[in-house]
């Protein structure tokens, strides 16, 4: 089977996508222009049904009815509450900043759609095939955009909305907002650590920062990368997402004891609407991410030589994906009806003093194996050797928290 590497040898630099390729003609801008709009709309849609989806799931889960007015079995009820929410009076306060004010919920809610452009909806990827389709006559493939950046592209975006949550507090001129997106981009910037370190090890295990590339080389269910990366990743990285995209339960942001200082205190009708959808929309999309970096995005569920094989056609790949995005979501959904939350120290701590340093650990345990495979070293030798190092590590950084624990008991009793 061809490597993803000898697949794009002498790609262009902006896109590996072949419809950009050469002379571009009407047909290939009308297709990049259809791949915008689909984008466009699924976000959209993708955010509407999972507010309904999640609210639906949780009444079944306290037998209660939840939404079932607005159009069949609810469906329509997140409709219903935007249009109620556009004609809601806009206030804005008097010491506000209102070009920074009206600016921040886009930047929380815009980043959403952008990491959209970066995952692979679907592609035929059988056969060693790199997901490429004919649409319309033209070869192309079903993601809006391939640049061999795309999972430091999808770092950065990720980065940006905690911009908007800052911006958020600090342009409404009270100290309570100010206070409380303090509170929430220390939450989200702590994370972001973990989140980088586990998708480290995704990038080491697959050798691209392409995100087409990351699906390609999961061709079955032993190269899934929550195989080949040892499971340890994948779970740092599904904590750390949801920390950083404050669902519960490290929903700190908007605990209820805390709505007076919450950044989006000032915040009402539409532009408080975008902060609301920003924090589906991004658990739709980070949903989409882990199931494209771990489970093989659009691949087939595949034993070896044995596919799982769907009458679909060439949109097949579309439903493996969204199959797979619809466990996530239910898992989320799960998770926000099922576990209580936790204090901000807890949160804190279980950010950085576990799992920060496990991520780190992980990482350099793969990166150890790596190197001996290259280099011709015994893996048992390898493994024993690098945990031990890291068994060190851990021991000797217990004992440090259990001397920093005491010395703030001590501290405290003084005063």
């Amino acid at each position: 089977m061809p490597t993803f590497d000898s697949v794009m040898a002498g790609g262009p630099l902006v896109a590996f996508d072949p419809l950009l390729v050469g002379e571009l003609t009407l047909g290939d801008v009308l297709i990049v222009l259809l791949k915008v709009l689909v984008v466009f709309v699924l976000g959209l849609v993708a955010t509407m049904l999972m507010v309904w989806f999640e609210r639906k799931a949780i009444a079944g889960m306290q037998n209660r009815i939840g939404p079932n007015r607005a159009g069949p079995w609810g469906i329509l009820q997140t409709l219903a509450d935007g249009i109620k929410l556009f004609f809601k009076e806009d206030l804005i306060p008097e010491q506000s900043d209102r070009f920074v004010f009206k600016l921040a919920p886009y930047l929380a809610f815009v980043p959403a759609f952008l990491v959209w452009s970066i995952i692979p909806l679907g592609g035929d990827f059988s056969d060693g095939n790199d997901g490429t389709v004919v649409l319309f006559g033209h070869a192309t493939k079903l993601q809006l955009a391939d640049p061999p950046i795309g999972v430091l592209l999808l770092l950065a975006l990720s980065s940006i909305a905690v911009y908007g949550i800052m911006l958020a507090g600090w342009s409404s001129g009270s100290k309570y907002p100010l206070l409380g997106s303090v509170r929430a981009s220390a939450q989200m910037v702590s994370y972001e650590a973990a989140l980088g370190l586990s998708l480290a090890a995704v990038i080491l295990v697959t050798g691209t920062l392409s995100t087409n590339g990351i699906v390609f080389v999961q061709s079955s269910l032993s190269k899934w990368c929550i195989v080949a990366t040892g499971v340890l990743p994948f779970v740092v990285f599904m904590i750390a997402a949801t920390a950083e995209l404050n669902r519960p339960p490290f929903d700190l942001v908007e605990a209820e004891q805390e709505l007076v200082g919450g950044f989006n205190t000032e915040y009402s009708s539409i532009r408080f609407a975008l902060f609301f959808l920003a924090e589906f929309m991004n658990t739709v999309t980070m949903s989409a991410i882990i199931v494209t970096l771990f489970f093989g995005g659009p691949q087939p569920v595949a034993f070896g030589d044995t596919t799982i094989n769907l009458p679909f056609g060439p949109l097949t790949g579309t439903v493996w994906f969204f199959l797979k995005l619809m466990v996530f979501l239910y898992a989320y959904v799960w998770m926000r009806a099922t576990l209580p939350r936790l204090r901000y120290d807890q949160l804190m701590n279980l950010g950085w003093k576990l799992l920060i340093p496990v991520a780190l650990g992980w990482f350099m345990l793969l990166t150890a194996f790596r190197v001996g495979q290259d280099e011709g070293w015994n893996r048992w030798a390898v493994g024993v050797v690098a945990m031990a190092v890291l068994a060190g590590s851990a021991a000797l950084m217990m004992a440090a928290n259990r001397v920093s624990a005491r010395t703030r008991d001590r501290e405290g009793a003084m005063f």
